[in-house]
């Protein structure tokens, strides 16, 4: 039988009440602050009156809807970029999983691969399920439809599917890169957000002046980005290390 070192339950207990400080930045802070700006954005009215000053300053109609740096690069090249940029890491997970000399990037690569998927498939979905108007659709916008909320009965009226934004969530699933970094070096992980928030704002700004999204639409695409890369997270990466650091404290690691 094998007994445990003294030192083990005072080290589990440490690690308990770190794993606890990290779910409390990393989920239960940032779900509070993405609650808040919803009921600012979505309760008080938040999301129209952003709108309503951009359809102003486009002079009471959508002028960047169809513009060639906002609708083309922005919007199709920039989608086509995040693509590209998936299957390129794909691709290097699958070289690293056939090269010994890889070994260390295998999982951080499998899971950044599968964060951005899962990430963008979860949006997708949800678009389908709420079935929300865009601002472009709206009669306050030059649209026909009246706005409706996002818990309202809709009474059969045919829906644009807005809400999370799809095209921002190209961008905000790359906040995977935190992970990936927190796993790999984590001094690296500051930058990894970075990327991944400043690509889905470019995105999500883009939309909002074409009249495609309200910003509550946008920071629900983060939501579920987040909360998607940080589960995987603590699937693929946190709990096999923290098995691992476990083993060797027992000593039954081989």
């Amino acid at each position: 039988m094998t007994t445990l070192p003294s030192h083990v339950p005072t080290v589990a207990h440490s690690a308990s009440g770190l794993e606890a400080h990290f779910f409390v930045r990393h989920l239960w802070l940032p779900v509070a602050c993405v609650l808040l700006a919803s009921a600012l954005l979505m309760g008080v009215g938040g999301d129209q009156w952003i709108a309503d000053v951009l359809y102003r300053m486009e002079g009471g109609h959508w002028l960047l809807k169809d513009h060639w740096f906002t609708s083309g690069v922005i919007h199709r090249v920039g989608k086509w970029l995040s693509t590209a940029a998936g299957v390129g890491v794909l691709v290097l997970a699958i070289v690293a999983w056939c090269r010994p000399r890889l070994k260390v990037l295998r999982w951080p690569l499998t899971y950044l691969a599968a964060s951005v998927a899962l990430s963008t498939s979860l949006v997708s979905m949800l678009k389908s399920w709420t079935a929300m108007d865009c601002p472009w659709d709206l009669s306050r916008y030059g649209g026909t439809q009246a706005m409706i909320g996002l818990f309202e009965s809709r009474h059969g009226i045919a829906a644009s599917g807005c809400f999370p934004a799809g095209h921002a969530s190209a961008g905000y699933a790359w906040v995977a890169l935190y992970f990936c970094a927190l796993a790999l070096r984590p001094a690296w992980r500051f930058a990894g957000l970075f990327i991944g928030l400043a690509a889905g704002l470019i995105f999500g700004v883009a939309q909002q002046l074409r009249g495609a999204h309200f910003l509550s639409h946008d920071l629900w695409s983060l939501a579920v980005c987040w909360v998607s890369a940080l589960a995987l997270y603590c699937v693929m990466l946190q709990r096999p290390r923290r098995v691992l650091g476990l083993m060797l404290l027992t000593g039954n690691a081989a």
